[in-house]
């Protein structure tokens, strides 16, 4: 069965870090792109960031750039949203998402559209 579990998330101040972990089963995630998504109530669900299968690339949303980093632990199964410099308007539940890589389109326009096996959300607050 093909499963993907998050960890991490909570209540943090502005200007604050926290790290987002997704973790496989059933599949090895290094054969899918893996993608970050947030979301708010009433609100659609937004790309945040992505890491190719093929080649290792990554991508990010111009809203996060330089802010968060993806990545990818082999080992381990589990890929990670490291967030610095967190701000308020980077408070949403936050989803992690694989699908097999079946081109750049697929990170590069960091849709929810293309992917298909989610992890179960995890709430991240940013306040003070």
């Amino acid at each position: 069965q093909v499963q993907l579990v998050q960890s991490g998330g909570g209540l943090v101040q502005p200007g604050g870090s926290l790290r987002l972990s997704c973790a496989a089963s059933g599949f090895t995630l290094d054969d899918y792109a893996i993608g970050w998504f947030r979301q708010l109530p009433g609100k659609e669900r937004e790309g945040v960031s992505c890491i190719r299968s093929t080649n290792g690339r990554t991508y990010a949303a111009d809203s996060v750039k330089g802010r968060f980093t993806i990545s990818r632990d082999n080992a381990k199964n589990t890929v990670y949203l490291q967030m610095n410099n967190l701000k308020p308007e980077d408070t949403a539940v936050y989803y992690c998402a694989a699908d097999n890589d079946w081109g750049e389109p697929i990170c590069s326009l960091i849709t929810p559209l293309g992917f298909n096996s989610w992890g179960q959300g995890t709430q991240v607050t940013v306040s003070s």
